[in-house]
């Protein structure tokens, strides 16, 4: 992966520097003043309500305040943030780095002239984009991109059907009149009719496309009109991962054989499955991994087919894992055809091969095609998680949380079970969802915010600064919560 030129010249940190906060300023530990939410979250929610719905907000954020891993809310209240905006931050809150950015009066006119990247670019724009691709790139030479995750989602399903029909039409045939005047009325053989195989429990996102390869809560979805698309079932394992090998290599099988037969019957259908979408490690559905053999076989059933693998790395992309790119831990064959992000790279793209490329102008088009505000953020935080050695860090910590869970999750096996993920990646279940809303709220009464996924199971979802002394206090934390439970 281009990633390892960034960790080869890295910062090797000592232990001191390890044990020290690498952001400056941090409080040492959370400090809850108030109820929760306090008077002034609640103040502030009755003005925001008068305008729009606001089930969602918990509290309001002092962001001059927020600091490293700590989020300060609008009451004074200070939490150790394990949860990071649902796995937005990447180096932390108010970095000293990312502070001096704007600064620089060019990249301060970089971001107020907001400029309709795909059609007037800024002369600095080509070398940035060159800049990201040498850096990330996940073996992948091109790179679109987009203002969030679930956009880049729906527009690399463009990138996929277009590339599907050309490779059906012929390379240098073009388009009949017939499609022409068909396609603008949503009919085929202009509009096609074409697929994505997605998986249960999935989320990729809530525009009309990508919420057709969502699969997790009803509340997405509910009331809104979708595509029949195939859906098939995500292997589902059953944990500690080493004593039940065979029932999960078996859950493996049962899975993969679903995903070719759907193929198979959409084909004949005259539905044909122009791509498959899934993510590394299923976030929002439960923390759902599977292993390097299931995607490994997923890649060659896709390439089989004429099918392409779109890897949704929107959660799992940035490090947090304790690799860059969360798939490098699956060793494929060939890198995937689109590779999706967003989230701690702070905007949202895809990396794609050059068969995916339109050969025509503005067919995957919007008014921003990204931000360059966002660009020069995220370009600062490659150098940081270089300089910091941050992947590292993530590995190190991981290690610490997860082998302290899997001791949590024997002490308190009436609660808790089914410790799961790679670095600091990690989610484990509560015995119902009683269990798990409990845990969720007392951790938050203690400072210490996480988050649910799928049915039953909590998250973590730490900034790439979260370091062992934070570990500690999480764990004593939830300890804590656990024994009073």
């Amino acid at each position: 992966m281009m990633w390892s030129r960034i960790i080869k010249n890295s910062i090797t940190l000592g232990q001191t520097r390890i044990a020290s906060s690498l952001v400056p300023g941090e409080p040492e530990c959370p400090d809850i003043k108030t109820d929760l939410p306090g008077p002034e979250s609640k103040k502030l929610r009755k003005e925001l309500g008068a305008m729009q719905e606001t089930g969602s907000v918990e509290v309001f954020g002092d962001y001059d305040k927020s600091i490293g891993n700590y989020f300060v809310d609008a009451d004074g209240n200070i939490f150790l943030d394990a949860f990071c905006q649902i796995s937005c931050v990447s180096v932390g809150y108010n970095h000293p780095e990312l502070l001096k950015v704007f600064n620089d009066e060019h990249n301060m006119k970089c971001m107020i002239n907001r400029p309709a990247l795909a059609v007037f670019p800024g002369i600095t724009w080509p070398k940035r984009i060159q800049n990201l691709l040498s850096q990330i790139s996940p073996c992948l030479p091109n790179m679109t991109l987009m203002m969030c995750g679930t956009c880049s989602n729906e527009n690399a399903f463009k990138n996929i059907f277009i590339a599907y029909q050309r490779k059906k039409r012929g390379e240098n045939v073009d388009f009949s009149e017939e499609e022409k005047k068909t396609c603008v009325l949503n009919k085929p053989p202009g509009s096609p009719n074409l697929s994505i195989l997605s998986f249960l429990n999935a989320f990729h996102g809530r525009t009309m496309a990508s919420l057709a390869t969502t699969h997790s809560k009803y509340i997405q979805k509910i009331d809104l009109p979708s595509l029949n698309w195939p859906i098939a079932h995500f292997p589902m394992y059953k944990y500690p991962l080493e004593e039940n090998k065979r029932e999960n290599d078996e859950e493996d099988q049962k899975c993969l054989a679903e995903v070719e037969d759907l193929i198979e019957q959409y084909d004949k259908c005259g539905v044909p499955v122009a791509g498959i979408i899934v993510e590394p490690i299923q976030s929002e559905g439960g923390n759902n991994e599977a292993s390097p053999h299931f995607f490994q076989e997923l890649q060659k059933t896709a390439k089989r087919h004429g099918a392409y693998l779109l890897l949704d790395e929107v959660q799992t992309g940035g490090g947090g894992t304790g690799r860059f790119w969360c798939h490098e831990y699956f060793d494929l064959e060939t890198p995937p055809d689109l590779v999706t992000f967003s989230k701690k790279m702070q905007l949202g793209g895809y990396f794609h091969t050059l068969e995916l490329t339109p050969k025509l102008p503005s067919r995957v088009f919007n008014t921003w095609m990204g931000d360059p505000g966002k660009v020069i953020l995220l370009e600062n935080i490659i150098r940081i998680i270089g300089e910091q050695n941050l992947l590292e860090v993530v590995q190190n910590t991981g290690k610490k949380l997860k082998c302290n869970l899997h001791d949590f999750e024997k002490e308190f096996c009436h609660l808790i079970d089914s410790v799961r993920g790679p670095g600091t990646f990690l989610a484990f279940n509560a015995k119902s969802v009683k269990i798990r809303d409990q845990i969720i709220r007392n951790m938050k009464c203690k400072g210490v915010m996480c988050g649910g996924c799928g049915i039953q199971g909590v998250r973590l979802r730490p900034a790439l600064i979260f370091q062992e002394h934070h570990a500690d206090i999480f764990l004593a934390k939830l300890r804590e919560v656990l024994m009073e439970l």
